[in-house]
């Protein structure tokens, strides 16, 4: 069973998509940590962000893994494990530019619909993952929340990890990453025709999953 978890950033999927993966002792896969590992690997190599070539000739060569025995699994960069490197600001920003470029979009979205065929039972999140990645997933859902609780999550993450925070910088570009994945030709982010919309902006992550959870155990006793 393929559970597929998507929405803008900051509305929890990651942590909701690991908690609730836990609960049912599926596989995690955490879809934007891909695009953050080639912009990773594109500032390791000081590639111009705005050249999708050079982009391109980086996430060829850049192999990207998952440690499927840890929990949540851990993050792969040529055999390094960088989970921890992803969520600051700069690879999230190269990964703004990375996700853009076709090219990349089309060797990330294979790779998952493989990793999709390999796990037994997968809980996916990401921006496309119910309309263009698995889209005869059994479950999916859309969450979403205010633009400016998501950029107070935002700025809370980033403070726990000792980065500086300008909240209103990060509201401003927290509306433009919204715009621009709406927009973009490859991937857009839209809701998935049969998902089921789940505003998150006052509940709690443990509150999100229990009503997934909830969700999927009832279809399971049909």
């Amino acid at each position: 069973m393929v559970i597929t978890i998507d929405g803008p950033a900051g509305t929890g999927k990651s942590t909701v998509a690991q908690a609730l993966a836990k609960r049912l002792s599926f596989d995690f896969l955490d879809t934007g940590a891909m695009y953050r590992a080639v912009g990773l690997e594109a500032l390791r190599r000081n590639a111009n962000l705005e050249d999708a070539r050079a982009l391109v000739f980086v996430a060829r060569h850049a192999k990207i893994d998952f440690d499927w025995a840890k929990h949540p699994p851990t993050v792969l960069l040529n055999g390094d494990a960088v989970g921890h490197l992803l969520r600051g600001g700069e690879a999230t920003r190269a990964a703004s530019y990375v996700a853009v470029v076709p090219a990349i979009r089309e060797m990330l979205v294979a790779q998952q619909q493989r990793i999709g065929t390999e796990r037994k039972n997968l809980v996916t999140e990401g921006r496309d993952q119910g309309t263009i990645v698995f889209p005869d997933a059994k479950f999916k859902f859309y969450l979403d929340a205010s633009p400016h609780e998501r950029a107070r999550r935002r700025a809370s993450q980033l403070r726990a990890r000792g980065e500086i925070v300008d909240l209103s910088e990060i509201l401003g570009q927290i509306e433009q990453r919204d715009t621009r994945d709406k927009s973009r030709a490859v991937g857009p982010l839209s809701i998935p025709a049969d998902a089921e919309v789940i505003d998150t902006t006052a509940m709690t992550e443990a509150q999100v999953v229990d009503h997934m959870a909830a969700r999927v155990s009832a279809d399971a006793a049909r």
